[in-house]
């Protein structure tokens, strides 16, 4: 389950903000979770869950957004949605797409309380 070591690189990175911008947690954590991620998102949440006691994250409200899988289809030269990786060019049923979002894994934004 490597959403558990995402789960550590994320804490990390609100870790990281918290001693840098003097807040003491995280009331509310935005993340950004394409859909062709490759990211489970019950996973992820379960994780930073099980690792935010004790720290910055402890009783945030964990907020995603999924945003849809596009590509370009190096065939027709068109912008398709992608639902899954490995699946065809809807305008011309080419197999030769690069991924140009849904991919994405980050951090939106934090609102943070200094207590």
């Amino acid at each position: 389950m490597h959403e558990a070591s995402l789960a550590g690189g994320i804490l990390k990175l609100v870790e990281d903000s918290a001693r840098r911008e003097g807040f003491r947690r995280v009331t509310v954590l935005r993340l950004e979770v394409g859909k062709l991620a490759g990211v489970e998102l019950r996973a992820l949440r379960f994780a930073l869950e099980a690792i935010a006691p004790g720290t910055a994250l402890d009783g945030a409200r964990l907020e995603f957004e999924a945003p849809e899988g596009q590509a370009w289809c190096l065939e027709c030269s068109q912008r398709v949605p992608l639902a899954a990786r490995g699946m065809a060019c809807t305008a011309c049923g080419s197999y030769r797409l690069q991924p140009t979002g849904g991919t994405e894994l980050r951090v939106i934004d934090m609102l943070v309380a200094d207590e």
